[in-house]
């Protein structure tokens, strides 16, 4: 069951579930050189960067207040200092800059395998769970969800790594030249322990409220874009453009939150620092005058100080990134634990049945069906069609005809009661080949931006002598000859624009090139031009040739060469029989002619 009451606010991931850190390091696991490179270079650029205090150490107590060396000695030794100092100084360059690429090398590898690896799983949910989820909020999690995953992997894994060894480091050497004043500088750690907190605590909470507005921001956005026609068509833009600037307005400010959060914290670690320096120049510069402390172990004392502060500063803004990550890593994990409602339900160590021959039976014995529990969609339905037959399903908006069609290929299943093919409950039968068996041609097709051959042809075998054939027997040779390139234009997204009617010509031999058992159509001419509607309708005569036809139309005129006509009317079944018979009675079919304008029939 989905979880349709899912809320961004709701999901914390914490820094500490081991749960969560095993999945996420298991898209780590073939990375580990990699990894354990980027640590190398941790290790070495932490010592090349404490050693430069210590070098300036040496040169101030060697050399320049060491008035007992010759003048011309202290000049060269300064400089063996500088060409020491600045060899470091390239190493740690050369370090740094290894490690960037390294880890965001790594980063994207992984990021990309994530983002993969939630995308292909999202193709195999039902649609309930679309419906139940914005599509913003699922955009959000396939961009800054994994833009959050990929930043904690790029500056956070190796990064907290490199901090906490140059604090240790800090402390070595400063305890290593006095630990009287290392003793007092120690003081400082659990107030910038508790700072850092603080901090982290209300950095969190800003960071998932910031994260909730954008899921928000998204999804609007998402549904606006869809709807511009519409928006544009009822001079709709004023009042969408004043909710979306309260939304931009109210993610503003919760990013001015966390900016202010950041304007505090970072002035009072400054604010430590300089204190920490202005207590080791008290305490320190006493040191010196009683000759317990040279002035180049002052110096570098100051120098460690300041690089004591830069690692916290880092801490805890990486602990604020790790935090949203985590936050991140649960609602994609969660994503990718939630189970299609849509498997092929065959008992465990039960032989899978074989698949039946495709003669195009199709069955509806005692069928219920709701999206919502209490408001029914399909009623005891009941309804055989024979291999070969034609039938049409009429009936006002909301009828039920559509869910119809949605349990016969498996997007939903029935509350209640059993659909069969060819006598096999669709349940038990392989998903791609139930599909593969029924093809569907929909008012709303969908365009894959790449040529029309591999429109046509998607995940089937390249045939291009059926293809060939097919186009030629429904007579869809003009459609071809128009475009470009032939079927090797490109169309979609940035290429050329098809228009509705050339759209459902494309869905029309899409669905042929799969040979399917049954044909459905559903409104599939419902707003099409009428040089293209005689295109189709003719395409469709050959198409219907042994095959098992299902017409969904509203326009009564479309189902003239129908077998049957079953009238749907509040989910139920009222009427069945041909034209002539419905309309020789008092019918809701003649009603729904006369209102079709069609009087003298179609």
């Amino acid at each position: 069951m989905h979880n349709f009451g899912f809320s961004e606010e709701g999901q914390s991931g914490s820094i500490g579930d081991f749960r969560l850190w095993q999945r996420v390091l298991v898209y780590c696991r073939d990375q580990v050189a990699a990894l354990a490179g980027a640590v190398a270079l941790s290790l070495v650029l932490t010592v090349a960067s404490l050693a430069l205090p210590r070098l300036m150490q040496l040169g101030i107590d060697g050399y320049i207040v060491n008035s007992t060396v010759e003048e011309t000695a202290r000049i060269a030794g300064l400089g063996q200092i500088a060409l020491w100092y600045g060899l470091l100084v390239t190493v740690v360059f050369l370090a740094t800059f290894c490690q960037v690429v390294v880890l965001e090398w790594i980063g994207q590898v992984i990021m990309h395998r994530l983002r993969q690896h939630l995308f292909v799983h999202l193709l195999t949910l039902d649609l309930g769970y679309f419906h139940s989820q914005p599509a913003g909020r699922l955009v959000t999690r396939l961009t800054n969800d994994i833009q959050n995953m990929h930043e904690m992997f790029t500056s956070v894994m190796v990064t907290l790594f490199n901090d906490g060894l140059k604090l240790a480091g800090i402390f070595w050497f400063l305890f290593l030249m006095n630990w009287r004043l290392a003793m007092v500088m120690a003081v400082f750690i659990p107030l910038a322990v508790v700072v850092t907190v603080i901090f982290s605590r209300f950095a969190r909470e800003k960071s998932r409220s910031i994260r909730s507005q954008l899921a928000k921001l998204n999804s609007f956005l998402a549904e606006s874009l869809a709807g511009v026609a519409v928006i544009q068509s009822f001079g709709g833009q004023s009042r969408i453009s004043v909710t979306h600037g309260g939304l931009t307005q109210e993610y503003q400010e919760r990013n001015f939150g966390l900016i202010k959060i950041f304007g505090t914290f970072m002035p009072l670690t400054e604010l430590m620092s300089s204190t920490a320096v202005a207590l080791i120049i008290w305490y320190g510069g006493g040191e010196v005058i009683r000759r317990q402390l040279t002035i180049g172990e002052l110096a570098a004392f100051i120098s460690y100080m300041r690089l004591f502060f830069q690692p916290l500063r880092e801490l805890s803004q990486k602990y604020s990134i790790v935090q949203s990550a985590m936050a991140s890593a649960e609602r994609i994990f969660q994503t990718l634990d939630t189970p299609s409602a849509i498997r092929e339900t065959i008992p465990s160590g039960e032989a899978a049945p074989a698949t039946p021959d495709d003669q195009g039976r199709i069955e509806f014995h005692g069928v219920h069906f709701a999206y919502q529990p209490d408001q029914p969609i399909l009623i005891d339905i009941n309804l055989s069609v024979s291999p070969g037959e034609t039938v049409a399903l009429v009936g006002t908006t909301g009828a039920g005809k559509s869910t119809l069609i949605s349990l016969l290929v498996r997007f939903y299943d029935p509350v209640d009661g059993i659909v069969l093919v060819d006598g096999l409950d669709v349940r038990r039968q392989p998903l791609g080949e139930l599909r593969r068996r029924v093809g569907i041609i929909m008012q709303d097709i969908f365009i894959l931006p790449d040529t029309v051959r591999a429109n046509i042809i998607l995940d089937q075998p390249d045939d291009p002598a059926r293809l060939k054939q097919i186009i030629a027997d429904t007579g869809l040779n003009s459609f071809v000859d128009r475009l470009p390139d032939g079927l090797e234009t490109r169309i979609g997204e940035g290429a050329l624009n098809l228009s509705l009617g050339e759209k459902q010509l494309l869905s029309f031999v899409r669905a042929l090139y799969r040979n399917p058992a049954i044909l459905v159509l559903d409104e599939a001419t419902a707003s099409i031009d009428t040089e293209s509607e005689n295109m189709l309708e003719a395409a469709i005569a050959v198409g219907f040739q042994g095959r098992t036809s299902l017409v969904i139309a509203h326009r009564l005129s479309t189902i003239r060469r129908v077998d049957r006509i079953v009238v749907m009317d509040h989910g139920r079944i009222v009427e069945q029989g041909s034209h002539e018979e419905l309309m020789g009675r008092d019918s809701l079919y003649r009603a729904l002619v006369r209102l079709d304008g069609q009087g003298k029939g179609p």
